[in-house]
């Protein structure tokens, strides 16, 4: 029988993780199956034990249950801790490790794949939910001249900043505070566009902006936070799609062992974009 994998969520349906992690799988010549998993709002906890109870090996985890999967964890990696958020769980026994691969996949598509440099740059984050928390550590990393991270609630906002000041140059913020201000990358880590919404940043911030990265994606049309990037000056468009692909090598690797390669992979989930 086939390892069983699976990407856990709420929606989940959208979800390109089966196709990716497929893909992977036979490039790698790994024996696996990776499914799609609905998990009710207040029953994460349930619906991964009734996984494990069926032989299940690992999960990625979406959207809202990133910061309920790093307290189900028995074991953290060093940036899932960090973080506070998990969005890779890995089954052995009665362990469950915890890691997030989020900021590693972004920062890689953002360097690698749309060949923007980090340093230097002034970027605002806009969400301070899991996502957010996620790829804060690992842009920090890159050594920014300013991470703004903006939230429509400031405290969460400045819980993070708190939380991450010591690794480098971090502001907080609400939306409107930011809306004014100049940046060279603005990212979504909100999930108003699953909800075809936008964030509540203004106009004026796209102005200067290199590139506006939604880590949201939609294969059939911009996201409506791309579309209203685009009409207020954003140079560079990007969604989610090339991030999905990177973290989930590197999930793929914390489960098997094995990196596979992912321009490929892009490459195929683009080609079916109608953009």
């Amino acid at each position: 029988m086939p390892d069983l994998y699976a990407v856990i969520g709420n929606p989940v349906s959208h979800s390109k993780s089966p196709l990716i992690h497929s893909a992977f799988a036979q490039q790698t010549q790994q024996s696996m199956q990776y499914t799609a998993l609905l998990a009710p709002i207040g029953g994460f906890k349930m619906t991964v034990e009734n996984f494990r109870q069926q032989g299940g090996k690992g999960l990625n985890v979406t959207v809202p249950f990133k910061l309920e999967a790093f307290q189900l964890s028995t074991r953290l990696t060093e940036r899932a801790t960090i973080a506070q958020a998990v969005n890779t769980l890995k089954f052995d026994d009665d362990e469950i490790l915890g890691d997030n691969t989020d900021g590693a996949g972004l920062v890689c598509d953002i360097e690698l794949n749309l060949s923007i440099p980090i340093a230097a740059k002034r970027i605002l984050l806009l969400g301070a939910g899991g996502a957010a928390r996620g790829v804060i550590l690992p842009l920090l990393q890159k050594h920014p001249a300013l991470l703004a991270v903006a939230n429509r609630t400031i405290s969460k906002a400045k819980m993070l900043q708190e939380q991450f000041m010591m690794y480098g140059n971090i502001a907080a913020g609400d939306f409107s505070q930011f809306s004014k201000e100049k940046f060279d990358i603005i990212i979504n880590a909100t999930s108003a566009s699953l909800h075809n919404e936008l964030p509540g940043i203004g106009p004026g911030a796209f102005k200067h902006a290199e590139l506006a990265y939604d880590m949201m994606y939609n294969l059939d049309a911009y996201t409506p936070f791309l579309k209203f990037a685009q009409q207020h000056g954003a140079r560079q468009l990007a969604d989610g799609i090339g991030m999905l692909v990177e973290q989930a090598a590197e999930s793929f690797f914390v489960w098997r062992h094995v990196k596979p390669q992912t321009k490929p992979v892009i490459a195929m989930l683009k080609s079916a974009n109608k953009i």
